[in-house]
């Protein structure tokens, strides 16, 4: 563990940490210090989310020192304040840290990397829904969300959840007072066994954290914001791979409802009304109801005159449909029925008549409120604030779009449409309330209270105009260049195939079946260069999918398999995490010449997804993933942008926005095939498009110096070659390192450790009583003496004079704690059967001295487990002298 001192702070760090690593970190606690408002990018592979966390902690650990200092001195040590939610604050104003990303797989990764830092003893938590955290029997068997939610709602209420009831006495057990860090498998694994409710308890864990993880849209949604209950004041908010959060923002504030929804909904309303007119308060839960007979009629009637409303509304029947101002949306609610203050009644109506339909006993009622949940919805979405001042700004960012969607295709699919007479089927009408600024999602958030919010991402490049969009005051700014040299990557843009066809993946050329041969020639040839993974990304699914039918027709298809096996991204959740498995099997099974994975820029491959070393030696981007050129919704954000522009010229006008989405969604890309400081890999850009200057310049910064255009397709080829035949030589040892890569380990682990403990005690006795020593060239950061930091690290060994230590005469019992406590976190870490695996690696290792056996073993314990990859640095106090300076590579080519 290496100590660094950034504006004061003195922040711990797993390992010595790079240049880029300290910037960044500085930067950090610049905002927090200051309460400064932050974008911050540094490239996949720079350690962005360690570097958070541990200045960000780093930071928070100094508060609550100083402010509980203050606090004895005034006396008030003790005192404790009662917050607005009636439970008792024991946090003294500490603020707290806001940790959001994209995914909840993202932040258990983030969560993983905690506890590999010195600041794990700290309080974290994890934010979820129901559909991650209940493990109510009859609740976690609901099919949708919606109806879990109202289900779970419906039991709380009666207080007839046993997990539920049991949560408040289980906030005192020691079992969940010592869990610093609850993640979701934690909480679920702990909450069965003890019988409490893992949903709940996250609620009450939250009041306490020093950091609370949870996705994006918990922030960003107001309704998410207001279900989680979360109270932001003098909250720190970090939004990582904040590359998507203009888009939530958007999103989170929008909405898009169908008449035939609206349908649904009166087709809903008039089954509870059957229902209870049949049944009367048989059916009821308890013989109770939260509406009457009168308020079904009355709901009915607004959903009938809404329907109406929409049909009468004039649509220019071009395809691109009726465009109207934002506070439109409020004039079609009030020809409906629905204004400022009937709108709380019926919100609440609805609320009561979708869990009714979720949780009635025997439940005759085919659907749930599938369609009162939308309307429920859009209400609160529009009535979130009615203010003059706030509809103001909704007209400003707002529009509301109106277009006829021919429904005769999802009639084949859709089973409730049959039902409905012919005449309705025909026409459905599409009503959409698009939010265009994400300035509008992001205000609100400010509005909570909060101190700051640090944007970070690998790829936010051009800062400026996303600074302009999100609309607030931004004084700390970075760009971190990338860890990797010129030599480890070869960054190439290939515009024509081998047979001289130009590459080009426009919309008008891409049912070219020249182009789209000579594309399959161009990746045939070149997977024939690129050694183990091999990803590939189209700009749409419709390439892909055209792609992947043309070549299977020519034959071009079975040529590529058998180089490499093809891997087409799924659509679906369960198939995806089958297949990457595959894909990761296939790669580093030494009797195949690799792997291919081809998937769609914006997809799941594209985000967050690891492909380290041999998992991903080269990206192939096809072309540029532009937005529908003449989808209404695009259309209207470039004619919003180019209005901002003419008021601001920080702003970025449409065609620029239109230009950076497919830019951003290439760097993301881009961004999964150099993922550590030791890794190695290509970028080809098949589409002569990318040599456009307008294109490039929006590459992210570390790629622009690297990039050239190659004059023909054997330049590429030649290329191919020897970067990866120089790329191997110079980087073979973590080459050897991580190409075994599978399981994890280990049992007889006591008698090795106390061994190796016995021979550092000798070796620390010998070093106090002479006045030289001979030393590896490494930094053992664990027990590293002062003023001997060694520089170059791979040469000889040195003759190094040193001092008498004599502080190591007190380390016999150091040491030995140091072993138990490192048994002890191997025994928590590891499954039973891994940690026997473990030792009898170690026990082979003990009787061989085979470090590259025992480096072996040790990949195949921890290669598919990367968040434990840290409990191997504990091993190198264990490890033989003679065998540090291997073992150390080893260690940084896997962390």
């Amino acid at each position: 563990m290496s100590t660094v001192e950034l504006r004061g702070v003195p922040v711990a760090f797993p390992f010595k940490p790079y240049d880029i690593q300290k910037n960044y970190m500085e930067k950090v606690i610049e905002c927090l210090q200051d309460g400064k408002h932050g974008v911050l990018e540094s490239p996949t592979g720079t350690g962005k989310t360690l570097s958070l966390l541990c200045s960000s902690l780093a930071w928070l650990t100094v508060q609550k020192a100083k402010l509980q200092a203050e606090r004895r001195q005034c006396g008030h040590f003790f005192a404790k304040e009662e917050n607005p939610t009636g439970t008792m604050n024991m946090k003294w104003d500490i603020p707290t840290i806001i940790y959001s990303s994209r995914t909840h797989s993202q932040l258990i990764q983030a969560m993983q990397e905690l506890k590999r830092t010195s600041y794990s003893h700290l309080n974290a938590t994890i934010l979820g829904s129901r559909e991650q955290l209940c493990i109510h029997p009859e609740v976690s068997q609901q099919a949708s969300n919606s109806a879990k939610t109202h289900m779970c709602q419906m039991l709380v209420k009666k207080r007839s959840c046993m997990y539920q009831n049991r949560v408040e006495q289980m906030t005192t057990n020691k079992t969940i007072t010592e869990m610093n860090i609850a993640d979701i498998e934690d909480l679920i694994k702990v909450g069965q066994k003890m019988k409490f409710c893992p949903y709940y308890m996250t609620k009450e864990l939250k009041k306490s954290a020093d950091i609370v993880f949870l996705p994006y849209n918990y922030l960003l949604d107001p309704k998410a914001r207001r279900a989680q209950q979360l109270d932001l004041r003098n909250s720190v908010i970090i939004l990582d791979e904040a590359h998507n959060v203009e888009r939530i923002c958007e999103d989170s504030a929008s909405f898009q409802i169908r008449t035939t929804d609206i349908t649904l909904c009166i087709e809903e309303v008039t089954q509870v009304m059957k229902h209870v007119e049949t049944v009367g308060d048989l059916g009821m839960i308890d013989g109770e109801k939260d509406f009457s007979a009168e308020d079904l009629i009355l709901l009915k009637t607004m959903l009938l005159d809404l329907e109406k409303v929409i049909d009468e509304i004039p649509v220019t029947r071009n395809g691109q449909g009726s465009t109207f101002e934002g506070k439109y949306i409020f004039e079609i609610l009030r020809l409906a029925g629905i204004n400022d203050i009937s709108q709380i009644h019926a919100i609440t109506l609805l609320d009561s008549l979708i869990q009714f339909m979720s949780t009635t006993r025997d439940s005759p009622f085919q659907r749930t409120g599938t369609g009162l949940q939308m309307l429920h919805d859009l209400l609160l979405i529009v009535f979130q604030n009615v203010s003059t001042e706030f509809k103001e700004r909704i007209n400003q960012c707002y529009k509301v779009h109106l277009i006829i969607e021919d429904t005769n295709k999802k009639i084949q699919t859709d089973t409730w449409l049959k039902r409905i007479p012919n005449s309705a089927k025909q026409e459905c009408r599409v009503l959409s309330y698009w939010c265009f600024s994400p300035n509008f999602g992001m205000q609100m958030l400010l509005e909570q209270g909060v101190r700051c919010v640090i944007l970070t991402s690998g790829t936010l490049a051009p800062l400026k105009p996303l600074i302009s969009e999100l609309g607030i005051t931004v004084d700390v700014r970075l760009e971190n260049p990338h860890v990797v040299t010129n030599k480890q990557i070869c960054v190439k843009i290939l515009g024509t195939g081998p047979d001289g066809t130009p590459l080009n993946a426009g919309f008008q050329n891409r049912d070219n079946p020249k182009y789209i041969r000579s594309l399959g020639m161009t990746i045939s040839n070149l997977s024939r260069q690129i050694p183990h993974g091999l990803l590939i990304f189209f700009p749409s699914y419709a390439l892909l999918n055209k792609c992947q039918e043309s070549w299977q027709t020519s034959g071009l298809w079975s040529s590529i398999n058998e180089l490499k096996m093809v891997f087409v991204e799924p659509k679906t959740k369960n198939t995806f995490n089958t297949m990457m498995v595959d894909f990761y099997d296939r790669v580093k099974n030494p009797a195949y010449k690799g792997a291919i994975f081809m998937a769609v820029c914006r997809g799941k491959v594209s985000e967050g997804l690891d492909f380290s070393d041999m998992n991903g030696r080269a990206v192939i981007v096809t072309g540029l993933p532009y937005p529908p050129f003449k989808d209404p919704r695009v259309t209207l954000k470039r004619e919003y942008l180019d209005i901002c522009r003419s008021k601001n010229s920080e702003y970025l006008s449409g065609q620029d926005w239109y230009s950076l989405e497919a830019t951003r969604a290439v760097n993301q890309a881009i961004g999964r095939v150099i993922r550590h400081r030791h890794d190695y890999g290509a970028i080809l850009l098949l589409d002569n498009r990318f040599n456009n200057y307008s294109v490039r310049n929006k590459l992210s910064l570390w790629l622009r110096d690297q990039i050239s255009l190659a004059k023909n397709f054997g330049e590429v080829i030649r290329e191919m070659k020897m970067f990866f035949n120089e790329a191997a030589l110079l980087y073979k040892n973590v080459e050897e390192n991580t190409k075994n890569i599978s399981a994890i380990s280990g049992t007889e682990i006591k008698d090795f450790l106390t061994e190796k403990v016995n021979n550092l005690k000798s070796c620390s006795s010998n070093a106090s009583t002479s006045n030289f020593t001979t030393e590896d060239s490494y930094e053992d950061t664990r027990n590293k003496r002062t003023g001997n930091s060694l520089q170059n690290r791979a040469k000889r060994k040195k003759i190094i004079l040193v001092q008498p230590d004599y502080e190591n005469e007190s380390m016999t019992d150091e040491t030995s704690n140091e072993t138990v406590e490192f048994i002890s976190m191997m025994k928590k870490n590891l499954e039973t059967e891994l940690y026997s695996k473990f030792t009898s690696a170690l026990s082979i290792y003990k009787g061989t001295s085979d470090i590259d056996l025992f480096i072996k073993n040790l990949n195949e314990i921890f290669g598919p487990k990367p968040h434990l990859r840290y409990l191997i640095q504990g091993m190198l106090p264990y490890i033989s002298r003679s065998h540090k300076s291997k073992f150390l590579v080893y260690w940084e080519a896997m962390r």
